[in-house]
């Protein structure tokens, strides 16, 4: 077994027939999740983000969610929708960006700001690739927070 000792040399970005019919990597395994994630059962429409308001709920609702979700919101969505919720974060302030609004101006759930993490809307995109599941929950009980916050002053 002289490969176990020097193995065959690869460049990074070779072409090879490692793989059927020119394939660059292998597909998953048919009905397989990736470790970590889980099924959304809300399509990407307006009408997904609908259902979602109305259905949507955490499955991990504790107050830690909203101590941890203070944390990731003022690292992911403070520059943008302030500390406060107020919609008047560092880049808006600046006016690079416009129209972000305060939290007490619209009819919100935490299933609907779920789903806007999940698959961002309007001007806002996606955070799902830069919080997992968990982290999304937590954040979205916390944004629940600073509305009721809002409201009440």
């Amino acid at each position: 077994m002289p490969n176990m000792y020097t193995s065959v040399g690869y460049e990074a970005y070779g072409e090879y027939d490692v793989f059927a019919k020119g394939q660059e990597a292998m597909a998953p395994a048919e009905n397989t999740i990736a470790r970590g994630h889980s099924l959304y059962a809300f399509p990407n429409s307006n009408e997904g983000y609908e259902l979602a308001k109305a259905d949507s709920t955490n499955p991990y609702e504790t107050d830690y969610d909203a101590i941890r979700g203070k944390a990731l919101y003022d690292i992911y969505c403070g520059i943008c929708h302030g500390n406060q919720g107020k919609g008047n974060g560092y880049l808006v302030a600046n006016e690079k960006i416009l129209g972000v609004p305060s939290y007490d101006a619209r009819e919100i759930t935490v299933g609907s700001v779920y789903h806007v993490i999940y698959f961002g809307k309007n001007t806002m995109g996606s955070y799902a690739n830069q919080l997992n599941e968990e982290e999304r929950w937590q954040v979205s009980a916390y944004v629940m927070n600073l509305r009721e916050a809002l409201i009440q002053n």
